[in-house]
């Protein structure tokens, strides 16, 4: 009796350590939503044209990651919901490179068709884990709430059965994988759809190259630079998209 009752901790065991597997790399699929037409606002410039633009566009990024390092890239971009191209600031050659080794973080950003390359450290982001979980793609995650630019909050649920600390875009440091976010101020979420940890193509975890990469510093100051005229004049009715977009290229 004894050892059939040893027999079936055993296998009790090896079935718990089996569903507990380490998932060292994958590509994490996340459905992109945007809410256009709220995301630009209301002004009488934006009222001219919001008939002819779509309400939702939907994109799907692929998060993929291997050795403590990651790539963010588009997947598929919604060819029915296409949007001017001076307003587009979530272009589709946008990439994030990340070293969670090394703290690093290389970005390659097209602004208003033009190439940007950035290299700098992490984004720091102090986060307040919530006591609320849900299931997403079947990996069970916890909520955690963050700010960026100082007054921008975002809301995350990751997952520590994916123990790595990156997501969406440059959104990174905790103690697992973001599976779903949502930025209220950009009217945009990200919701992981599935993961899949076969043929893995780690080759496509590499930066863009690029010579002379700036840091974000110059980068912001740069788009400060070009936008300080953005809406002199107008009583202010253009401030709302000038921080969409700042905070979008940026994000």
């Amino acid at each position: 009796m004894k050892k059939i009752f040893l027999s079936i901790v055993c296998l009790i065991i090896v079935v718990f350590v089996s569903a507990q597997q380490f998932i060292d790399k994958a590509t994490i699929e996340y459905e992109v939503k945007t809410n256009v037409k709220k995301k630009f606002g209301d002004s009488p410039w934006f009222e001219q044209i919001k008939d002819n633009m779509p309400t939702f566009r939907t994109q799907y990024y692929n998060y993929t990651f291997a050795d403590n390092k990651s790539i963010y890239k588009l997947s598929k971009p919604d060819e029915k919901a296409r949007i001017p191209d001076f307003m587009d600031d979530s272009n589709e050659a946008n990439e994030y490179y990340a070293d969670y080794g090394t703290g690093m973080l290389q970005v390659k950003k097209m602004v208003i068709g033009s190439p940007f390359y950035i290299k700098d450290s992490l984004r720091a982001i102090e986060w307040k884990l919530v006591n609320e979980n849900m299931s997403i793609a079947g990996f069970n995650c916890k909520k955690a709430v963050g700010k960026i630019f100082d007054s921008v909050y975002v809301f995350v649920y990751y997952s520590e059965e994916i123990p790595v600390s990156g997501g969406p875009c440059s959104i990174s440091g905790l103690p697992g994988v973001i599976m779903a976010m949502t930025i209220p101020r950009l009217f945009t979420s990200w919701v992981a759809t599935k993961v899949m940890v076969n043929d893995v193509n780690v080759a496509t975890i590499k930066p863009e190259g690029n010579k002379k990469p700036q840091p974000y510093s110059e980068f912001r100051k740069f788009l400060l630079d070009r936008t300080k005229d953005w809406g002199d004049g107008d009583d202010g009715e253009f401030k709302h998209f000038k921080e969409q977009f700042l905070w979008s290229v940026q994000l």
